[in-house]
């Protein structure tokens, strides 16, 4: 069953829905049958995953399924490319070198795989304040993000430009993670307009966009905040341009350079 034939599963159950048909159904589907499935989550470096893990890697696999779904038909003519997801706990080889837990999760352009380590989502829930479904959703969608930019050339503009111009709250750096925002919030709009979102989803992904805004970062770690540092942008920042695109569902409209 492909995700078309999940969406009025989705519309009736929301996103715990998904995973429960999924587990009624048997197998991971959602990626071909197993943790190295065509086109969606691979084994990073990790044991063979306890049964929560399990249905975190088929919600996570829905997700990056339906994000890129969405920009393949955002990006006609064939220009969008299927990125794949690697999950992993602790440490795992990438293209760009050995991604750890503490990175958070991040897009590799060199490789196309964009990488979670499972125990991020703890400290989402956890630590940084931001529970629910909707949130975790959020971050996979922001790195496919990423995987947008790096297709149409944007993140290639933005490394090429000296590290001065790079860094800082109003750095390019920040601009590009602001845009990764927003493009997520392309990609929310739309599935809620296929009724794939439930009552409070919309106020959990504003509320993880916020949860890991430079600002409240640097606050919670250490007791000040220093703009000159950003790499990600305020949590005010990053909340205003994932509703930009949550509410207008057009990637137009995340022209994150041409505003301050």
């Amino acid at each position: 069953m492909g995700i078309l034939g999940l969406l009025p599963v989705a519309a009736r159950f929301g996103w715990k829905g998904i995973l429960v048909f999924g587990v009624l159904a048997g197998g991971f589907y959602f990626f071909g049958g197993s943790l190295g499935g065509l086109g969606g989550a691979q084994q990073g470096a990790m044991t063979t995953p306890n049964p929560q893990e399990e249905e975190l890697v088929k919600f996570v696999t829905f997700v990056l399924n339906d994000v890129q779904a969405t920009w393949r038909d955002a990006m006609p003519g064939g220009q969008y490319q299927k990125a794949k997801l690697i999950v992993f706990r602790g440490a795992t080889e990438s293209g760009c070198g050995v991604g750890q837990s503490q990175m958070g999760p991040f897009y590799c352009p060199t490789d196309k795989h964009v990488y979670i380590d499972l125990s991020f989502y703890e400290d989402l829930r956890s630590r940084m304040g931001a529970p629910g479904d909707f949130a975790q959703a959020y971050v996979i969608a922001h790195e496919i993000g990423h995987h947008v930019q790096n297709l149409l050339g944007t993140s290639d503009k933005v490394h090429a430009a000296s590290a001065q111009q790079q860094k800082g709250a109003d750095g390019l750096s920040v601009k590009l993670e602001l845009q990764a925002d927003c493009f997520a919030g392309v990609w929310a709009h739309h599935a809620e307009k296929r009724k794939l979102l439930e009552v409070g989803d919309v106020d959990e992904a504003l509320g993880a966009a916020a949860a890991i805004g430079d600002d409240r970062l640097q606050k919670q770690g250490q007791g000040r905040v220093t703009p000159e540092t950003w790499s990600h942008g305020s949590s005010e920042q990053r909340a205003f341009w994932l509703k930009r695109g949550m509410t207008s569902g057009d990637p137009a409209k995340c022209d994150t350079f041409a505003e301050r």
